[in-house]
């Protein structure tokens, strides 16, 4: 495990003085329950410091780069950059969640690939870069990680709606996602999706569930060259 937590330091930049809070971090509690370590020792509690972090220094950014976004825009923005879905994204480009200890159960179910799982995950290993490093330190790896983009993130996340809204002002076709295919056991299943202008296909996506493949297709459709939006 050392070699691990030594290669997921040298992905996110950050080099922990107590390596016991990068291990804490990335106790699932199905591991601590497992191994009879008792919830307080999972990363549960990290994760609750981390939301907190995040949700300053995120509103910090908003407040100093955008002067004149109403407050409550600015509480739309913060919610869509710290929800769930949003920092599971962020996770996926460590990816942190090849260096989370889970039990056997959560393990063989697909935990890894859950956002759930590693959305909390993220949140704990910026609760432990806090503890570990203070406040500064935090934050520059939420702006690595997280404030970096920002844009390109903000079309991921709102790619269904930004490309129904282009497709019913430039096109007169119907814009309809189709489920073409499955993939992997059940506990591992991926749904492959495509998004369809009328009978032509100009986005294909991958997920874990529908909904999370229908965003994957429309943000390709967003991207690519297939459809003038």
């Amino acid at each position: 495990m050392k070699n691990k937590l030594k290669e997921l330091e040298e992905k996110i930049g950050y080099t922990f003085h107590d390596k016991d809070l990068l291990e804490q971090a990335m106790r699932h509690s199905s591991y601590a329950n497992e191994h009879h370590m008792g919830r307080l020792r999972s990363n549960e509690r990290l994760e609750f410091l981390g939301d907190a972090v995040l949700e300053l220094t995120t509103s910090e950014y908003l407040y100093e780069k955008f002067p004149e976004m109403p407050e409550g825009d600015a509480t739309k923005t913060r919610a869509s950059i710290v929800c769930e879905q949003s920092l599971a994204f962020c996770a996926k480009s460590i990816p942190l969640g090849d260096y989370i200890l889970l039990g056997k159960g959560e393990e063989l179910s697909g935990g890894r690939l859950r956002a759930s799982i590693t959305s909390d995950a993220f949140e704990a290993l910026i609760g432990a870069i806090h503890l570990d490093g203070g406040f500064t330190s935090a934050k520059e790896f939420i702006a690595k990680f997280v404030l970096d983009d920002l844009e390109h993130k903000q079309l991921f996340f709102d790619s269904k709606t930004i490309l129904q809204e282009r497709i019913q002002a430039h096109h007169a076709d119907t814009l309809h996602y189709e489920l073409v295919g499955e993939e992997g056991p059940d506990h591992l299943k991926q749904f492959i999706v495509e998004a369809r202008l009328g009978d032509r296909v100009i986005g294909r996506g991958v997920g874990r569930t529908k909904k999370a493949a229908e965003q994957e297709a429309a943000y390709h459709a967003l991207t690519g060259k297939d459809v003038c939006i």
